[in-house]
């Protein structure tokens, strides 16, 4: 008996056979992609390392150069807040390559987008990385705050700031793919992405939950298996966050950008078209040749 029968043959995979939804369609390209994932997480990580440059910095530094210490982190930290935009942008553009089926080389298609979307990626990544330092910073001050002037109101404008987070947050599911994706400005960019942040609660939700999840598991690994944390961190948890981002964001973005779009100009969307109506040399004939059968084994007559 063979492990392998190179014998029989199936009837192959029809190009108009039903196309996969939701959880199925996940995992057929998530296990597809498994390995180029990880590549987009290796390369996405690079761009963090600014950050642990400005924290070595702090800690090396300090105390042989106050001065030369704290200008090195302001430096680090400006270069990663004004690059961490274009490379979220890169990562989505492969993201959405990978939904719509579209071939893609990781490295040409990243810097490509890297480039193309500098300007617009790179404010907004910026932005971004002033909320986070105001979240961080309300979390401490308003709090001290409080209990210095006895006060619980001062605990409001941090509420505000928090849930300003929030929504700029569940904007980010969408402002890049759609910076990708189509030529809209930045204003339009920023005023679609607050609109869908609303529109697709239930995309949102399913999106902080892994994230949630992911960061908690991270987190355990972490504190009881530390250097497999460390191990683990440059190929893994970044990409699988934004490739479940960009399934369940980008449809949405389908739906309510870019399909009235190509409605208004009186044409369909062409990410939504299957296949050409172009004259082909040769037809896909998957799903409807016959099995091959096994050939059957008998005495012969043997010719010399």
């Amino acid at each position: 008996m063979a492990l392998f029968d190179y014998e029989s043959a199936g009837v192959g995979i029809s190009k108009n056979a039903p196309k996969k939804k939701g959880i199925k369609l996940f995992g057929d390209i998530f296990f597809r992609k498994f390995w180029k994932l990880i590549e987009v997480n290796m390369l996405y990580s690079l761009f963090f390392l600014p950050l642990i440059l400005g924290f070595m910095s702090i800690v090396y530094l300090y105390d042989v150069n106050l001065t030369i210490s704290l200008v090195a982190a302001i430096a680090c930290l400006l270069f990663f807040m004004v690059t961490i935009g274009p490379a979220t942008a890169g990562v989505m553009k492969i993201m959405r390559c990978y939904l719509i089926e579209k071939h893609t080389f990781i490295i040409r298609d990243f810097f490509r987008a890297f480039r193309r979307s500098f300007k617009k990626a790179a404010i907004i990544g910026f932005i971004d990385c002033m909320v986070i330092i105001s979240v961080f910073a309300s979390l401490k001050v308003y709090p001290m705050m409080a209990v210095t002037y006895n006060s619980k109101m001062l605990y409001v404008p941090m509420t505000i700031t928090l849930s300003f987070a929030l929504v700029v947050m569940m904007m980010n599911y969408f402002i890049f793919l759609m910076l990708v994706a189509t030529n809209l400005s930045l204003k339009n960019l920023i005023k679609n992405s607050f609109a869908l942040a609303f529109i697709s609660l239930k995309g949102n939700i399913i999106i902080v939950l892994t994230t949630i999840v992911t960061m908690f598991l991270m987190l355990l690994l972490f504190i009881y298996l530390t250097p497999v944390f460390w191990i683990l961190l440059p190929f893994f948890p970044a990409a699988f966050i934004m490739f479940v981002t960009a399934f369940n964001s980008y449809p949405v973005i389908q739906k309510y950008v870019i399909n009235p779009y190509y409605t208004s100009i009186g044409e369909i969307n062409p990410e939504l078209i299957s296949g050409s109506d172009e004259e082909t040399l040769f037809e896909d004939m998957g799903g409807k040749e016959k099995p091959i059968e096994k050939r059957k084994k008998g005495k012969g007559k043997r010719i010399s």
